[in-house]
């Protein structure tokens, strides 16, 4: 009974809409702009660089928070499972008619907490593939496809192992509108309008 309480809770942690909250401070519904998603990159780009960096701090932190509160628990499936339950809260968010973001920043916090080595390789793959190719979701696609195989490297234990290929089908799954845009050579880039 606990851990399916901890996971609503984590869950719903995960739903918060922070990066939505941060639009409609500044007048603008995420909902109905840019990409219509009510994440962190959407409120960058329609709402510049400051708010879209406060929402990816926020959305990463409400990935964090859950897996901070049961990472020593003597479960030792719960961290993994609350870190996913954060991440599905975001990307099916019940406030939206479970319609959220994409996952990345809340995984992001979610992963850093719960096993942090194979989570900063990954964000390396994403770091240099933003530099090299200007796209935020071709970056998060290679960095969340590279968390199963540097979590074996690493020696990350089978329910952090699970829950790296489940946020990679996740968010990998919730980039299937950019992907065809990339293979059609019209994803936006970073700097363009």
């Amino acid at each position: 009974m606990i851990p399916a309480l901890i996971l609503a809770a984590a869950f719903l942690t995960g739903s918060i809409p922070f990066s939505w909250f941060m639009g409609r401070l500044m007048g603008v519904d995420l909902r109905e702009v840019g990409s219509g998603n009510p994440g962190a990159t959407n409120l960058m780009r329609s709402c510049g660089r400051f708010p879209g960096i406060a929402g990816l701090f926020l959305d990463a932190l409400k990935g964090a928070v859950p897996v901070l509160v049961v990472l020593q628990s003597v479960v030792d499936w719960l961290p993994a499972a609350a870190a996913m339950a954060a991440i599905l809260g975001h990307v099916f968010m019940p406030w939206f008619g479970f319609k959220g973001g994409k996952g990345v920043a809340t995984a992001l916090g979610a992963l850093l907490v719960l096993s942090p080595l194979p989570l900063l390789c990954s964000l390396g793959v994403f770091i240099v593939s933003v530099a090299l190719f200007r796209m935020v979701s071709l970056g998060s696609i290679l960095g969340v496809a590279a968390l199963v195989p540097f979590g074996l490297l690493f020696g990350a234990d089978t329910s952090v192992t699970i829950a790296f290929g489940a946020v990679a089908f996740v968010v990998i799954l919730g980039h299937r509108s950019n992907m065809g845009r990339i293979i059609r050579g019209t994803e936006r880039r970073l700097g363009s309008r």
